[in-house]
């Protein structure tokens, strides 16, 4: 089952789980369109590899993304840090980013052109300035 791709979703909403070709990494490749009746599948596969390293979103095929998909995303995100797992985002389309960018979520993550890019960087460092586990952990004291 590690090596197999495997999809589910809605007509709406499609999400693949692949593996990433790195031990520890996951990929979900989300397509259609991401919000309240469609994001059980998101929040399911989060949960199921929250135990992963690093979980990249292939958001390439997400046409919408409301505020319950990110959300989902800033939980899983939250729930990894704290033992150094990451949840980082590649290929954002135009409109996808620009909510990213206006809710600040941008800043969190790191953010790819594309998932070959994000599985080319082993070290993790996107576009983005987003903290790293060290900066979390310095910065919760305040």
């Amino acid at each position: 089952m590690m090596g197999e791709p495997t999809g589910t979703g809605s007509r709406r909403f499609l999400l693949e789980t692949r593996p990433g070709g790195h031990p520890g990494t996951v990929v979900l490749i989300l397509n259609g369109e991401l919000d309240h009746d469609t994001v059980a599948p998101l929040r399911t596969a989060l949960t199921e590899h929250r135990g992963a390293a690093r979980v990249v979103v292939d958001c390439s095929g997400l046409r919408f993304c409301d505020s319950t998909g990110l959300n989902v995303l800033l939980k899983a995100r939250l729930r990894m840090l704290p033992r150094g797992g990451r949840v980082d985002l590649a290929g954002l389309r135009p409109s996808v980013d620009r909510m990213f960018e206006i809710t600040g979520a941008r800043k969190i993550f790191r953010v790819y052109e594309d998932r070959g890019a994000a599985l080319d960087d082993g070290s993790g460092r996107g576009r983005s300035d987003a903290p790293t586990t060290e900066d979390s952990a310095s910065s919760g004291s305040t």
